[in-house]
């Protein structure tokens, strides 16, 4: 939703005052941080049933500057393992699709009309591997469960797919382990390269208000004393 100029001026006020409230040098980290996040590329996760798994890929996400997470929950619900993530969720945008018996086809259409295009993840399917794909889009990378790998309607709806090649006897890597490999193949070659990857102004204020918001102790409060002082002056 775009911000009227009334709302990027309460967004920039209560990011400035909330900020008065933690140190100067954690707000020099989110700045450096923020400088590196990128929303070029998003990744998918689809019905993950193992916790530990899924919060794998979530550290990897924020280890590698990749802001958003899109977690389709149909069958299973995924809980966040904070033994695994470290924290690193706080530092993420979560988006959840569990609305309905089957939330793929939902999402998949919200990504589209962020202008992604959407990349499978499967070692059943011919595909290229990450170092030879077209980075020029913008692409949500979607991974499968643990089991069964991505449902036949993602399948059916995806505009390509991604393969790790494999040497051994085994069928497929572990999904924490094939989401670090691809992302970061995909994150070297974007950062390497002349796309302008990094987030836009509006989008960094969305996420440096998160970050600071998830420092707090009692955002809501400081919100309140903010939104009466910024009304006061109207």
């Amino acid at each position: 939703m775009e911000l009227t100029i009334q709302g990027y001026r309460y967004m920039e006020g209560l990011l400035e005052f909330l900020s008065g409230f933690i140190t100067p040098r954690r707000r020099r980290l989110f700045d450096e941080v923020l400088s590196r996040r990128t929303r070029h590329f998003t990744v998918v996760l689809e019905d993950i049933y193992q916790a530990q798994n899924a919060s794998a890929v979530l550290r990897t996400c924020d280890c590698l500057g990749i802001q958003d997470v899109h977690i389709i929950e149909n069958l299973n619900r995924y809980q966040v393992n904070p033994d695994v993530t470290l924290g690193s969720s706080k530092w993420l945008t979560l988006v959840r699709h569990n609305s309905s018996s089957n939330n793929t086809p939902g999402a998949l259409r919200i990504l589209r009309k962020e202008g992604y295009r959407i990349m499978a993840t499967s070692p059943h399917q011919k595909g290229v591997p990450p170092e030879d794909a077209d980075i020029n889009f913008k692409t949500a990378i979607m991974f499968g469960n643990e089991l069964k790998g991505l449902s036949d309607v993602a399948m059916e709806d995806v505009d390509g797919f991604l393969c790790i090649p494999m040497f051994g006897f085994t069928g497929s890597y572990n999904l924490s382990v094939s989401a670090a490999i691809i992302l970061y193949q995909a994150v070297r070659r974007l950062r390497m390269s002349a796309i302008p990857w990094q987030v836009t102004y509006a989008e960094a204020l969305h996420i440096k208000l998160q970050w600071v918001w998830n420092s707090l102790k009692n955002p809501e409060m400081l919100e309140k004393e903010y939104a009466r002082q910024f009304s006061a002056l109207q």
